[in-house]
């Protein structure tokens, strides 16, 4: 599996880099079609906030990373920190990030806080599901071992891609896109029924997210930890409680006046 998809000037260009731009984009798309159903604030100021918020959580994705594995940098590899072209971004830092700076600009703006996030539920499922497939290109962010009659039920592709020193591995980037995709699909069904609650298809996002990562992280060889917790676990379980207690919140009947 060849990481680098052309040279240009003697510079490799990754195929993780073009596939997460690609998701950016792509995100963005589903976010301003979203917008203009919803039609509570123009697509200028949705994607202000998209350009306010993205270059903080990519900032927050590889402080994240780096921050779980800071024996690996601080012992010999300070210099690697800012190289982000071939890996090395962690979605949740990511979105903790991007979403206290998008609370905080929206606030400043007074912006629809609730309706724009979303918009973004489903936009990040789209980007972190063509980003996983970055994570097959670099053959990362894979399970454990399994037998070759387990990997044959995939494409021929994707057993090439997930046959690594000799050894086939679960495929967990592509479990967790259709996992996302499958969520995608909930929320989308599901945009017009909560459009009056606001942050509610956030919530169910977070929450459908959380729960598909929380399995599949259990799969993955390469796990940042916190002593003997998988981190991305442990955010999991938060995201599931933190949804859910928005989402009631969100939903409670309203009190008569009077």
């Amino acid at each position: 599996m060849n990481r680098v998809a052309f040279s240009i000037f003697n510079i490799d260009v990754y195929w993780y880099g073009i596939i997460a731009g690609l998701g950016i984009v792509l995100g963005v798309l589903t976010a301003s079609l979203l917008a203009k159903k919803r039609n509570k604030f123009s697509y200028e100021e949705l994607l202000d906030v998209v350009i306010v918020s993205l270059p903080f959580g990519i900032i927050g994705a590889r402080l994240y990373y780096v921050l779980f594995r800071w024996d690996y940098y601080r012992s010999r590899n300070l210099g690697e920190i800012i190289m982000i072209r071939d890996g090395g971004l962690a979605f949740h830092g990511g979105l903790i990030m991007a979403v206290l700076v998008g609370a905080i600009y929206c606030k400043r703006k007074e912006l629809p806080f609730g309706h724009i996030m979303d918009c973004s539920g489903p936009a990040l499922l789209i980007g972190q599901g063509l980003g996983r497939w970055g994570n097959f290109f670099n053959q990362e962010a894979h399970g454990g071992e399994v037998s070759k009659a387990y990997i044959s039920h995939f494409p021929s592709f994707i057993q090439k891609g997930m046959f690594i020193n000799g050894a086939y591995y679960h495929p967990t980037f592509l479990y967790e896109f259709l996992w996302n995709m499958m969520i995608f699909i909930l929320l989308l069904l599901l945009w017009n029924r909560y459009s009056e609650r606001p942050g509610t298809i956030f919530c169910l996002y977070l929450i459908g997210y959380s729960f598909g990562r929380l399995w599949i992280e259990g799969l993955r060889t390469d796990s940042l930890m916190l002593g003997s917790l998988r981190i991305a676990q442990v955010v999991s379980i938060v995201g599931i409680l933190t949804g859910l207690i928005f989402l009631i919140h969100i939903n409670k009947p309203k009190e008569n006046a009077g």
